[in-house]
């Protein structure tokens, strides 16, 4: 009666790690696609970003009327008029730009980059993706991977904006400073959003991967229900060989 009383019990904590793994199993992957998703709008973000030419527009804060606009970006910088015409022109020359420009541009590449080849390896991660007969836990590596590149991505496109913008704001309070003064621009913000959802979801697919435990109950035991009763033997007293033996074997 004890010994049915333990399998029983044996059989129900087999049971609710059974359905504690798939409900873990479930979470995770919607961590993870939710984590995808964020890095795939962060990238677009950042990309919109980078080819945005409103990074700084020109301030109307002394304007009487307003009749032209003056808008740069790290590329281009354009000129608008109120009938609606727009002219823009490339940068002549890349080493005559300030510095803090080379290397915003720099970085934002470098964002770009690292945020695209995210998103493929983060795609290969997923618990939903089949890659031959990779394993939950390399796979779990995998994802790992995947959001760190997401994150190192959005903290170099957050450093180009924020630098970027801080030069602006420092060009705008300066006294002394004696060419047109700008404003922060669209693209700024873009790129603000862009660094934040992706490191938000690079986290969020960090947060997924799990070092391996064993599989068994925490306070329990692995009952294996396939191999039970495989191992047991039963040993019996062979009948003698001759009438009348004294000799039993057990």
């Amino acid at each position: 009666m004890r010994d049915q009383t333990d399998k029983s019990k044996t059989r129900a904590q087999g049971f609710c790690w059974v359905r504690w793994c798939h409900t873990v199993g479930m979470a995770v992957l919607v961590l993870q696609i939710l984590g995808l998703l964020l890095g795939l709008v962060g990238w677009v973000l950042e990309s919109s970003s980078t080819s945005s030419h409103a990074w700084k527009v020109k301030s109307q804060a002394d304007a009487v009327t307003t009749t032209s606009w003056q808008f740069q970006g790290l590329w281009m910088h354009c000129a608008a008029s109120s009938a609606g015409v727009v002219q823009c022109h490339t940068y002549k020359t890349v080493l005559g730009l300030p510095e803090y420009v080379q290397a915003c541009r720099a970085l934002m590449i470098i964002s770009l980059i690292l945020g695209l080849i995210g998103i493929i390896v983060s795609l290969l991660g997923l618990k939903c993706t089949k890659i031959g007969s990779a394993s939950d836990q390399t796979k779990g590596k995998i994802a790992l991977t995947g959001g760190a590149l997401f994150v190192l991505s959005g903290v170099c496109s957050m450093t180009a904006v924020s630098w970027y913008a801080y030069r602006v704001v420092q060009e705008f309070y300066d006294p002394f400073y004696g060419g047109i003064k700008f404003e922060l621009g669209t693209g700024l913000y873009m790129g603000w959003g862009g660094a934040c959802l992706a490191i938000l979801g690079g986290a969020f697919l960090c947060c997924t991967f799990r070092r391996g435990t064993s599989g068994a109950p925490k306070g329990g035991y692995a009952y294996n229900y396939s191999s039970a009763g495989q191992g047991q033997k039963i040993y019996r007293a062979e009948a003698g060989s001759e009438p009348g033996s004294s000799k039993a074997y057990v």
